[in-house]
C-alpha cells in the first residue's frame, strides 16, 4: 500500500474527485459555501435534513466523478480521535477508481496542533497490509493533497509520525511472520540491522548465555534446532551519564508449549508468542529515527518452545541468572522463564530509570479484560500512573492489576525457591506478575504489561485492519515524550 502525501495551499474547488471537508458535530456546513460550488452546497443541505448526524462521516455523491466527504468534529475532540477519524476514512477510499483525494483544512475548527498530521497518521497506520507471501500481490497506491491555509506540518513533526509509523509497522512485520521464516535466527539479523539507524546492538548467543549462567531462558529453547539469544538495542540519544530507560520484551517465535504440548486447534497463532519483543523493537527504531532525546536500552530474549529429544521436562530444575532455582511443573509457562533472566540481567546491567516489560503472557488476562486493555502489573505509583496516562492518550488502554505478597505462597516450591505455575488455580495472570517482580532485585520501578488480548486481532481495531497491531509502540512512545524527553 502506498500513500503519497502533497500539500498544496492554492486550489480550484472546480477541479476536485474526492472532496474531503470538516464540520462541527451538528453537520453545519455554512462555512463551506468558500469551498464548494452553490449547487453542491444547496444540494449537501437537503441531503442533511434526512441524514444521520449521530455519524461522525457522511458521504455524499455529488455525480459519477466528484465525491465529497463531511468529517464531524466532537468540541472536546482528542489526538486519538482524530488519528480514528483518519482510519475511518481510509476505509471510504476507492482504489479502482484511483482518482486524487482533496482534504481540505481551512474549516478545521481545532486548537490540536498538528491536527492534519494526525489525521494522515491515522489513515497510514490503517493502511498497514502483510502481503509479503502473496503470489499475486494487490498494488494499492492513493494520492492525498492537502489544500488549505492549516495544512502546514513542521518537519520536525512530519519526521515524529514517520517514526512511529516505521516503529509500528517494523514490529507488525515482526509479528506478521510465519515461525519457519522468523526464528530466533532470523530475527537476531534483523534486530542487528537497525544498526543502520544508530542503535548499538549486542548479541549473546547460547554460548554467551551459557557463560552468563542464564538458564531460565536457555532451557525454553534447548529441545529446538534453533539458537536462543538475548538481544540489547541501546540508543544515546542525549550526551550525559543519566540512566537508560529500559524495555525488556518477550520473544519467543513460536509456542507449541514444548513438551506440555498446547492443543492443535489456533497452535498457528503462537507466531505472535513474540510480540512483546516486536514491541520493544519497534520502539527502539522509532526512537532511533527520530533522534529522541533519551537514554534507553531494548533488552529481548528469542527462543522457540519446540518438544524434541532435548527439549525441558515438567519436574526440572534451573538456576536462573538471578541465582534463584526454579522447578518447571508447565514447560508452556515459558515466557516468565524468559523474562525472568532478561530483567535481571537489565537491572544488573543498565542499572535503568525504570523497566518495563512486554509479553504476550498469560490466556487468563484475556479472560479478565478481553481485547479492551492490556493488564499492568507494577511495583512503582508514579509508573504505573504515567504508563496509564499514555495509554489513555493514544487510546492504547491498560487495567492496573493487584500484586501482593499473599499470592507468594501460590508459586513457592518444595523443591526449589519457586514453581513457574500456581497449580492450585486462579490468579493465572497475577501470579505471572508475581513471579516476574522476584528477578527485580535492587527495587527499580518496574511495570510488567502483559499484551496477551491487544498484540494480535481476528477482527481488525480502529486503527489497524485485522492481525498484527504493533500494541505499545505509541504507548510507550507517549511515556517516553511527556514524562522523559
Amino acid at each position: 500500500m502506498t500513500i503519497k502525501i502533497n500539500y498544496k495551499n492554492t486550489y480550484s474547488k472546480k477541479n476536485f474527485t474526492n472532496l474531503v471537508l470538516f464540520v462541527d458535530e451538528k453537520f453545519n456546513i455554512s462555512g463551506l459555501r468558500k469551498n464548494i460550488l452553490n449547487s453542491e452546497f444547496l444540494y449537501i443541505s437537503d441531503l442533511l435534513k434526512n441524514s444521520d448526524l449521530k455519524k461522525d462521516l457522511l458521504i455524499f455523491e455529488i455525480n459519477s466523478k466528484k465525491t465529497i466527504y463531511l468529517v464531524s468534529l466532537k468540541k472536546e475532540i482528542k489526538t486519538s480521535d482524530i488519528e480514528n477519524l483518519g482510519a475511518k476514512f481510509y476505509g471510504y477510499i476507492d482504489f479502482e477508481k484511483k482518482n486524487d483525494y482533496f482534504v481540505n483544512s481551512d474549516n478545521i475548527n481545532s486548537k490540536i496542533k498538528n491536527f492534519v498530521g494526525y489525521f494522515l497518521h491515522g489513515l497510514k497506520l490503517k493502511s498497514y497490509e502483510f502481503m509479503i507471501y502473496k503470489s499475486k500481490k494487490d498494488k494499492k497506491f492513493v494520492t492525498i493533497n492537502v489544500i488549505g491555509n492549516k495544512n502546514k506540518i513542521s518537519s520536525k513533526d512530519q519526521l515524529k509520525f514517520k517514526a512511529l509509523e516505521e516503529g509500528i509497522f517494523f514490529a507488525r512485520d515482526l509479528v506478521s511472520e510465519p515461525g519457519n521464516i522468523l526464528h530466533p535466527d532470523e530475527y537476531a539479523k534483523r534486530i542487528n540491522s537497525l544498526k543502520k539507524f544508530g542503535l548499538k546492538i549486542n548479541i549473546y548467543d547460547k554460548k554467551k548465555l551459557k557463560k552468563l549462567g542464564m538458564n531460565a531462558l536457555l532451557g525454553v529453547g534447548q529441545g529446538s534446532i534453533r539458537g536462543s539469544y538475548l538481544v540489547t538495542m541501546e540508543w544515546n540519544g542525549v550526551k550525559n551519564n543519566s540512566k537508560p530507560l529500559a524495555f525488556v520484551g518477550k520473544g519467543v517465535c513460536f509456542d507449541t508449549g514444548g513438551i506440555s504440548l498446547k492443543p492443535a486447534k489456533f497452535m498457528e497463532d503462537m507466531t505472535y508468542d513474540m510480540a512483546g519483543s516486536a514491541t520493544v523493537v519497534g520502539l527502539m527504531k522509532n526512537l532511533a529515527v527520530r533522534k529522541a532525546k533519551i537514554n534507553a536500552v531494548g533488552v529481548v530474549g528469542l527462543v522457540e518452545n519446540m518438544p524434541g529429544g532435548n527439549a525441558q521436562r515438567p519436574g526440572d530444575i534451573v538456576k536462573s541468572y538471578s541465582g534463584k532455582t526454579i522447578e518447571i511443573l508447565n514447560t508452556d509457562a515459558e515466557g516468565r522463564l524468559v523474562l525472568a533472566d532478561a530483567i535481571t540481567f537489565t537491572e544488573k546491567k543498565f542499572k535503568p530509570k525504570f523497566m518495563v516489560d512486554l509479553a504476550t503472557l498469560t490466556g487468563a488476562i484475556i479472560v479478565s479484560l478481553g481485547s479492551e486493555y492490556a493488564g499492568l502489573f507494577s511495583n512503582d505509583d508514579k509508573l504505573s500512573k504515567q504508563l496509564l496516562n499514555a495509554g489513555d492518550k493514544v487510546d492504547e488502554k491498560l487495567w492496573r492489576m493487584p500484586l501482593h505478597k499473599n499470592f507468594d505462597k501460590l508459586i513457592d516450591s518444595k523443591n526449589a525457591d519457586m514453581q513457574n505455575i500456581n497449580y492450585v488455580g486462579g490468579a493465572g495472570s497475577t501470579t505471572a506478575a508475581q513471579f516476574l517482580q522476584r528477578f527485580v532485585l535492587n527495587k527499580t520501578p518496574w511495570a510488567h504489561l502483559d499484551i496477551a488480548g491487544m498484540a494480535f486481532s481476528k477482527y481488525g481495531g480502529a486503527l489497524n485492519s485485522g492481525g498484527a497491531t504493533g500494541y505499545g509502540v505509541r504507548l510507550l512512545n507517549k511515556l517516553i515524550e511527556d514524562d522523559y524527553e
